[in-house]
């Protein structure tokens, strides 16, 4: 019987075989291999085993010429290449070349552009050096309201319809579902006006996000075939149309679909290695423990004084606490013995209601909130929420014991379902990595912890191994922790079937450190990404820079021959993007690869255009918003004016007042009844929700009007990029007042920040909130109101970035203090 023949996969170094005839002792024993690379043969192997992967030219080859010719076709690594530099060494991304724009075919296409679009749509001289640009590299510097999109739908038509390029030799890049949406409307707009019925189909493909094009990539792997993305989970598009799934890389939030795996995942582990379970202990110890209180914090000065009161009422408030937990099925929990064992506080004793078993660490109940906030003892005076506010503060500041405080129901039922061993229920509570606002599920923390380290284009367990963090500090061990779940969870996504695999890994599998990996794909899945246009490129990750710089290069190695017999030749790179608008930094994006734009994507010839033009906002806006901005790091010359139907506009001051909710809604609701676009911007779901409650006759106006005729939107600061409104209200200043040692730390170790700087990310974030207020305020038209909280005296001035605000300047009106 004639034997079949699967492909050998050399992954790391490692030859992972499927099927085969005959042993392989000569192999590299992967015992001395690092922990990855033994990880990726051996699940690697599995995976292809399972799928019965097969590869047709290595059939062939072993079939003509034996095993050995066949088992060398088909090499995947996962591994930086060492070679040496060469002095003098050729090390464009491009080849030289210039695309052919004569003098008589710029003058039809101007001809055609002023007969078909109207007079307002016109190109400035600027888009136009944009629209011609001919050199391999273009950086196109566009502030707000420049009017970018319509410049690049109409560079699409000049390669596509003057040109005759090939339109699967482009890929127009969009950072979010919104903006990728209205970019075909758009394009197809522009083409029927030429007459070229541009199907959505083939718009929604030349239209992409970065996750929609990789996926194809990674799927022309022998056994990968049916490969899904993590972040796709639960969210999955019809059979074949996969690639054209939305991804918003700046969402972090899990779904159920996701959040099984990693759940699944981690019991698997925690059964498995005995390290991790004790690990995860220590770490549910220290989360679940109520945090200490300064005795001199001013609440618990002001406690101290009922602590006697207190303690007599105490057993009483326990034993309505415990009756409202038992009416809710939330008491008692398994793996907490009940008990009422007392704590000695200044003299008064208080009760616990419980032990954590197998340790000396109490349980005390919490008033859950989902209960009545005016909920009485019989003849109290306070509410029972106010009571037991009492007791913690007074637990917090003189308990001298582990301590660990259920604040409610459900956190008590993931923490049971956790003791209790339940494969799906995951570790059963939060944690707050330095650094961060908030804690957050354990393993939602590991998935923010390590898609932030692959964002830098960093691989999760050298960067771990790489940190330092003070004796005793429980991040270490938080991220010793991180270093042994995500190998364990990408080996667990890999043995799904279909197999599963993280957008971060795909990209890593394709960038530079693997560049063999792209010399396997087919001249098809490398033609789109030929001449590329990339919208909000101040957003891109140092992970993605590696792909793309990849990806250029792997196009120039393959020369003329990967482009015969079409019209589009060669490779160009154009990014469109605002330095001043990078917000994403605390994802890992970075500003650095567009400021360093000619370093980053070395080229024969480069253009640079600067599109000063703001169509969008009145002059004292645009003046107000570069104010704030001016002591970022920025790229030089950058000075934007009013142009069009908004140099026409009456000038007003960005108007700057302390915090006064109630005085924000009015002011807003006279220039909604005055027929203007409204927006507020808020920075919090709670400052949305306490607003809700002043806006109320808007809201209910705006029920009762179609979608398109609604006025009103209440969007996040980050949320708000790209939009505009006659009005707009922001509520809260831009902060960062905090510090984060494990962020600093791979910040450094990507080459982030300057030399020197012992803090780079806190110094990128410091930076990071005068953009965020500058996009706040160039989404208004014609108003902006900016309404802050008193500044306390504590934080540094580059915290706020409202300090950067000048009641002197005629662009800014201070109302704070009157």
């Amino acid at each position: 019987m004639r034997p079949t023949w699967s492909a050998d996969w050399i992954y790391n170094g490692v030859t992972v075989a499927h099927e085969q005839p005959q042993p392989l002792a000569e192999l590299t024993p992967t015992a001395q291999l690092p922990w990855f690379r033994r990880l990726a043969a051996r699940v690697l192997g599995r995976g292809l085993t399972r799928l019965k992967a097969q590869h047709g030219e290595s059939w062939h080859l072993g079939h003509a010429q034996g095993y050995e010719a066949g088992r060398q076709v088909l090499v995947i690594r996962d591994w930086r290449p060492d070679e040496a530099g060469v002095p003098g060494q050729d090390d464009n991304l491009f080849d030289d070349w210039r695309l052919p724009l004569s003098a008589e075919l710029k003058k039809r296409f101007k001809a055609d552009v002023a007969q078909r679009l109207p007079a307002e749509a016109q190109p400035s001289p600027a888009q136009w050096k944009l629209i011609f640009s001919d050199t391999p590299s273009t950086c196109v510097v566009a502030g707000a309201g420049a009017g970018k999109s319509t410049s690049l739908v109409l560079r699409i038509l000049l390669l596509r319809q003057y040109l005759g390029y090939e339109l699967d030799a482009m890929t127009v890049v969009t950072f979010t579902r919104e903006s990728r949406k209205d970019f075909i409307k758009r394009l197809v707009q522009v083409f029927a006006l030429w007459q070229l019925d541009l199907q959505p189909a083939v718009a929604r493909d030349l239209v992409r996000t970065f996750h929609s094009r990789i996926l194809p990539l990674v799927r022309s792997l022998p056994g990968f075939s049916r490969v899904c993305a993590f972040e796709a989970l639960g969210n999955q598009m019809p059979a074949g149309r996969e690639a054209e799934a939305d991804s918003n890389p700046f969402d972090l939030r899990l779904n159920d679909a996701q959040r099984l795996q990693l759940n699944q995942c981690y019991s698997q582990l925690l059964a498995q290695s005995p390290r991790f379970a004790e690990i995860v202990a220590n770490l549910r110890h220290e989360a679940l423990q109520l945090k200490p209180l300064d005795p001199d914090h001013p609440d618990v000065q002001k406690r101290v004084q009922v602590t006697q009161l207190a303690a007599q009422r105490d057993e009483e408030l326990c034993d309505v606490i415990e009756d409202l937990w038992f009416a809710a099925g939330a008491w008692p929990i398994k793996g907490i013995e009940p008990c009422r064992e007392t704590i000695q506080i200044r003299g008064s004793r208080f009760h616990v209601h419980g032990r954590l078993e197998g340790t000396d660490t109490w349980v005390v109940l919490g008033f859950d909130p989902a209960e009545s906030a005016q909920y009485q003892r019989p003849g109290a005076k306070l509410a029972v929420r106010a009571e037991w506010a009492v007791k913690r503060t007074l637990l917090q500041a003189f308990c001298d014991k582990p301590l660990i405080w259920l604040d409610n129901y459900a956190m008590a039922q993931r923490l049971a379902a956790s003791l209790a061993g339940d494969a799906v229920a995951g570790p059963g509570f939060e944690y707050k990595v330095k650094g961060e606002l908030a804690a957050a599920p354990l393993l939602d923390a590991f998935v923010g912890a390590a898609n932030f380290i692959e964002n830098l284009g960093l691989e999760v367990n050298p960067a771990v191994a790489a940190m330092s963090f003070p004796t005793g500090d429980p991040d270490a061990l938080f991220f010793e922790a991180l270093a042994l779940y995500w190998r364990a969870l990408e080996a667990h996504l890999l043995d799904q079937s279909p197999p599963v695999m993280t957008y971060n890994r795909m990209f890593a599998l394709f960038g530079e450190n693997n560049p063999e990996n792209l010399q396997l794909l087919p001249d098809a899945l490398l033609r789109p990404l030929a001449h590329l246009m990339i919208d909000e490129f101040q957003d891109v990750s140092p992970q993605i820079v590696s792909w793309l710089r990849a990806s250029l290069r792997e196009i120039r190695r393959r020369g003329p021959m990967m482009h015969t017999g079409r019209q589009a030749q060669h490779a160009s790179l154009m990014c469109v993007g605002d330095d001043w608008q990078s917000i994403y930094g605390w994802r890992g994006s970075s500003p650095k690869y567009f400021m360093e734009f000619t370093k980053t994507f070395p080229s024969p010839a480069n253009t640079r255009v600067m599109l000063v033009d703001n169509y969008r906002c009145q002059q004292q806006v645009i003046d107000a918003a570069e104010h704030l901005v001016k002591g970022t790091p920025a790229i030089a010359g950058k000075k934007a004016r009013a142009s069009g139907p908004a140099a026409e506009l009456p000038g007003a001051p960005v108007r700057v007042f302390e915090r006064d909710e109630p005085a924000l809604a009015q002011t807003l609701i006279e220039h909604y009844q005055r027929g203007e676009s409204v927006m507020m911007l808020y920075r919090k779901g709670s400052d949305k929700r306490l607003m809700d409650a002043h806006l109320q006759p808007v809201l209910q106006a705006e029920t009762q009007l179609p979608a398109a005729q609604r006025r009103l939107r209440q969007l996040t600061y980050h949320s708000a990029k790209g939009l505009q409104a006659d009005a707009v209200f922001m509520l809260g200043d831009c902060q960062y007042l905090t510090s984060s040692p494990f962020k600093n730390q791979v910040y450094r170790q990507a080459g982030l920040g300057k030399a020197g700087d012992t803090q780079p990310f806190d110094t990128a974030q410091r930076d990071e909130i005068q953009r965020l207020a500058y996009v706040a305020v160039t989404r208004a038209i014609r108003h902006c109101y900016w309404y802050v909280e008193p500044a306390n005296g504590e934080a540094a001035p580059t915290s706020r970035a409202s300090c950067q605000v000048d009641g002197r300047q005629p662009f800014f009106e201070d109302l704070r203090g009157h």
